[in-house]
């Protein structure tokens, strides 16, 4: 009985006008947006083999100068360093993923490269900064479609499933039959789900399709997989507004007031709560600004700067007025005594301030160090507040889970900073700490080695990733199971 009144429902969908409305929709939308993202992909990979290009040059013209120059001049880019300690020494770039051409996420928002100095660590633009003026009509994506448009449409598919029936007066006549609710409302969800997703899976079978002609690495096991999870998640989602869709329907007698409430149902659920939620947690959680810290960093590091300057001061006045009384130098010849102290003095005051100056350059990492830490703190905790009360729809898990599967999301985004804070730790380790920040200190720099290549982003594994968004995961089934268990129990108390 259950397969007949599936297939019912099925024909009664599939003869409807909104489903060859749905179907031409799909169509249209998945298969041109997969092919748009695709291009925005290559772009990105051009310029991430340009911005290699050019730091491999940069590096061979590294090494020819060392050659030229001899034994005492290993490297050409220490004296530069030396001097501005702005010079980036070796960056770490953001490759881009191609599982990003279905969902951009953060990617499009991180800093392209990562540039080491020695006054820390300075951050590239993104690719928003350069992005077209096409971008001021917004940007979609597979997940942004699925999240928004799929969800509305799974309402609209829904909101007169038992209303309208109950309205028109059959739903009274269909069950004054032996026919027991459970199965008939099965039948609503189960056959008008199978019709929904039908035009779905045609228009992404035909994307793929679409993007492989193009060139896209379907073929690779780790893609393959990842896009296998995300239709499922998506799949998945869709359910849970199916299932809203049907307690709503179960709720009104009639169609209009379901289809009102269940568009206000949306609003909320899709584009005002998971916002609402980083708002609460900025209110709950404040933190420091950036621009507050960086403050903070440079005006303490100008005070350690400016005494090393008097005590580099004090004791070349020392030294100059020591030579002056041993010299016996009358005021009136003071430029001998001069090029004598430049040429024999000068090593005995570096010797004396070199243990200042890394006192002063450890004091101040510390305390850059204890500052960063204390404003990342703080705002990874004021995130992990907004993503939990975020967390309160559907829309926000599988944003987070589809992201996350796609190395495009929060993952991919600490993964990427705490590889350029390993990174440029090692660098301080193996050339900052051996550079003073004195113009007129002493540089040996066949003691600097050279910058080592920087480390490649460990990406989490299909395993990982889904372990580390299991919650999220978990979110979707409850609410799935929660509002279908809602929508049966109020549909067996209702009175017809």
């Amino acid at each position: 009985m259950l397969m007949t009144l599936i297939q019912k429902e099925m024909m009664h969908h599939i003869l409807s006008a909104r489903f060859a409305a749905l179907l031409l929709m799909c169509v249209l939308l998945i298969p041109l947006n997969l092919h748009i993202n695709y291009h925005h992909y290559l772009q990105r990979q051009i310029d991430y083999q340009e911005q290699e290009t050019l730091k491999g040059e940069d590096t061979l013209k590294d090494e020819n100068s060392k050659e030229s120059a001899g034994p005492k001049h290993k490297f050409s880019f220490t004296a530069k360093t030396a001097t501005d300690p702005n010079f980036e020494v070796s960056k770490l770039i953001l490759k881009p993923t191609p599982l990003s051409v279905f969902a951009t996420g953060l990617e499009s928002a991180l800093p392209r490269y990562l540039g080491m100095t020695r006054n820390g660590i300075t951050r590239g633009e993104a690719s928003l900064s350069t992005a077209p003026i096409a971008f001021l009509l917004g940007h979609l994506d597979f997940v942004f479609v699925v999240s928004t448009v799929f969800s509305l449409l799974a309402l609209l598919f829904t909101f007169d499933a038992v209303a309208g029936e109950r309205e028109a007066g059959t739903l009274r006549i269909t069950l004054a039959n032996s026919l027991p609710r459970d199965i008939f409302l099965w039948s609503k969800l189960i056959g008008g789900y199978l019709v929904f997703i039908l035009p779905f899976l045609i228009s992404l079978i035909i994307g793929l399709l679409v993007l492989v002609w193009q060139g896209f690495p379907l073929g690779e096991p780790d893609i393959f997989l990842r896009i296998l999870c995300l239709i499922f998640v998506s799949l998945l989602y869709i359910a849970v507004f199916f299932a809203l869709g049907a307690v709503i329907s179960i709720y009104f007698d009639s169609a209009k007031t379901a289809l009102i409430v269940a568009f206000t149902v949306w609003v909320f659920a899709v584009l005002i709560l998971p916002r609402v939620g980083f708002l609460a947690a900025q209110i709950v959680a404040p933190t420091s600004t950036a621009e507050s810290v960086y403050r903070e960093k440079t005006a303490r590091r100008a005070e350690l700067r400016d005494s090393l300057a008097a005590k580099r001061g004090k004791m070349m006045s020392d030294v100059f007025s020591e030579m002056m009384r041993e010299s016996n130098v009358t005021p009136g010849s003071k430029t001998g005594a001069i090029a004598v102290f430049d040429s024999a003095h000068i090593d005995k005051v570096n010797e004396e301030m070199a243990p200042l100056e890394e006192a002063a350059r450890l004091k101040y990492r510390d305390l850059a160090a204890r500052l960063d830490r204390r404003y990342q703190q703080e705002r990874k905790r004021q995130d992990t507040i907004g993503v939990n009360f975020s967390r309160i729809t559907p829309t926000a898990s599988f944003i987070f889970l589809a992201t996350d599967t796609t190395q495009t999301g929060q993952t991919k985004k600490n993964t990427y900073f705490q590889t350029g804070t390993r990174y440029y730790e090692t660098l301080d380790s193996e050339i900052f700490s051996k550079m003073s920040e004195d113009p007129g200190s002493h540089i040996h720099k066949e003691d600097i080695a050279p910058p080592m290549p920087p480390p490649p982003l460990t990406e989490l594994t299909l395993e990982e990733t889904l372990q580390h968004a299991a919650f999220d995961l978990l979110l979707l089934c409850f609410f799935a199971i929660v509002l279908t268990t809602v929508a049966f129990l109020k549909f067996f108390r209702m009175d017809i």
